[in-house]
This record gives C-alpha cells, structure tokens and sequence, in this order.
C-alpha cells in the first residue's frame, strides 16, 4: 500500500501546465513538493496566498507564511498576498481549474464527505463546500479503507455531504480511481503488489473493471 507521499506523487502526475490549483488540508498539501520544476502551475490557499511553494527546510521557515491548514510554506516568484474574501472570490468566480482535497468518504456518484463527523467538535467546514462546488475538476487523496478495515468507496455517503456528483478522480493507498457519470468506481491502477481482488473486497461502492488493470509507476 501507499504511504501519504507516494499518493501526493502519484497525484501531481495528473497536474497540467498552467492550471490555479487548490490543495487541501492534510496529503494534498504534499503534492506541491512533487510537482516538476519545468512545469508552471500556481498554487492558491483560500487564506489568501497565490502562489505556494514547497515546504520550507528548517532554516528557511518564516512562521508568518501559513497555508490553510497552518502548516509553514514556502512562496515562489511572483506571489501575491491578499484577504481571504479576495481568495474566496477567486474560488467562487471558477477562476481554479484544480482543486485536490482529502475525505472521510466518497460515494459510487461522486458525492464527498470531509467536513464532519457528528458528535466531534469541528470549527467549521472551512473552504471545502466553495471549492467543491467551484472548480472544473477534483481530485481526491485518502486512505481506501478505515482504521477498522471498512471502506470508504461508498455506494452512499453516511456522514454530513460537503458536495454532490463533484468528485473526478480518487487517488488511494491502494488504487487510482474515476468516478463514472452513470455512477460507480472505474478502476484505472493498483498500487504495487495490491491485487484486484484486494481492491474489491475493500470497496464498497461498484467497481468497474476493464482488461488488465496496470500497477502505478513512480519515476
């Protein structure tokens, strides 16, 4: 299975040259060290940053530059700085082509679940259900199954809904994932040495499987 930064590795290979993109709190926020120098993309905070870089090293953390899930970051070249109404007005114009966010649980139909489970105190959903409801294309990090081995590939989401029939694309610890339009999980890759059979006894939702279904490459 994979760790958290083998699925940001795997997923920046789907990150296209000169798109605004919208990384997540938690293994979405790795994605940007594995982004490839030669490519121009630009990475945007909803607390109000345009144009993220890596993760500092130690010696070049300034604890003034926070992304939204407060985790220290770097800027490149030509960043901006601005309020988050600013931000959240680039969010709701479909000025981001790409957003890539973390869940607790993904429907067959592509609704997602990552803002709250009940009885837990949480601040807020932040801005997932903009971002969701917002960008051209979205692209899910998370682990397949939970702590206690049950899936969540759903054919129905159990916990509150941050947004319906939005998400594209899942990247897991064990497979890489589209959502069809009709409904259902069109298996695409397995993480190395994960069988298919393993897949479908951890996914709960349909799964659609076509030919012979590769195992992801890492450069």
């Amino acid at each position: 299975m994979l760790d958290k930064n083998q699925i940001a590795q795997r997923i920046a290979k789907e990150v296209k040259s000169g798109q605004y993109i919208n990384l997540g709190i938690g293994i979405p926020t790795l994605v940007a060290n594995y982004i490839p120098d030669n490519m121009e993309v630009v990475l945007q905070s909803e607390n109000g940053l345009l144009g993220i870089g890596p993760f500092p090293t130690q010696e070049n953390v300034d604890a003034d530059l926070i992304n939204a899930g407060k985790q220290t970051i770097s800027m490149v070249k030509g960043s901006a700085l601005f309020s988050s109404s600013e931000s959240f007005g680039m969010i709701r114009g479909g000025h981001v082509q790409l957003t890539i966010l973390g869940a607790m649980e993904v429907s067959e139909n592509g609704d997602i679940a990552n803002w709250k489970i009940p009885g837990k105190m949480v601040k807020g959903m932040g801005g997932a259900m903009d971002l969701v409801a917002s960008a051209d294309h979205i692209i899910v990090a998370m682990q397949h199954c939970s702590r206690d081995g049950k899936s969540k590939l759903l054919k129905k989401c159990h916990l509150p809904i941050t947004g319906i029939k939005c998400v594209n694309k899942i990247v897991t610890d064990l497979a890489v994932l589209e959502v069809l339009p009709e409904g259902g999980f069109r298996l695409l890759e397995r993480a190395p040495g994960v069988s298919v059979e393993e897949i479908q006894s951890r996914t709960e939702g349909r799964l659609v499987i076509e030919g012979e279904i590769p195992e992801m490459q890492f450069d």
